[in-house]
């Protein structure tokens, strides 16, 4: 017979963690992977490697300046490699370095639940804004 009891979950880090001197550097790392960007294009890059206007194709909305700013972004913190193949014209592609897999691996389940819950949230957002639109309307204008 096996033991049935499911595996413990692991604890997220105490409140303490952060505030300590390397609650600073934390941040840093989490506003490097809570940009509007960066996310996307790991996890873009996360069926291998593509050229930039194939990454670029692929995230609807980036703009050429805001994709080199992310690629370079990513690249100086080891999170993907740029490589320069030796042909005419000139090929560049960008790869997700092993640490950029780990992230790709950890932010998983977070692109899971947004894509499960784009209708919920669609759905409380419109809400919002009639319960919003009906609270303006019956308040009366101040004059």
């Amino acid at each position: 017979m096996t033991d049935q009891t499911p595996a413990p979950h692991k604890q997220p880090p105490a409140r303490t963690a952060f505030c300590d001197s390397t609650s600073s550097r934390a941040r840093e790392v989490l506003d490097l992977v809570a940009d509007k960007w960066s996310l996307l294009v790991v996890a873009v890059l996360g069926d291998g490697p593509l050229r930039f206007t194939e990454v670029k194709r692929c995230i609807g909305g980036i703009s050429q300046r805001m994709l080199t700013v992310t690629l370079r972004g990513l690249e100086r913190d080891g999170l993907l490699t740029r490589t320069v193949h030796a042909v005419m014209p000139p090929k560049v592609t960008y790869e997700l370095t092993p640490m950029g897999h780990t992230l790709l691996e950890a932010t998983h389940p977070l692109i899971d639940w947004s894509l499960k819950h784009l209708a919920d949230i669609d759905a409380s957002r419109e809400a919002f804004d009639r319960r919003a639109e009906d609270q303006a309307q019956e308040t009366p204008a101040s004059g």
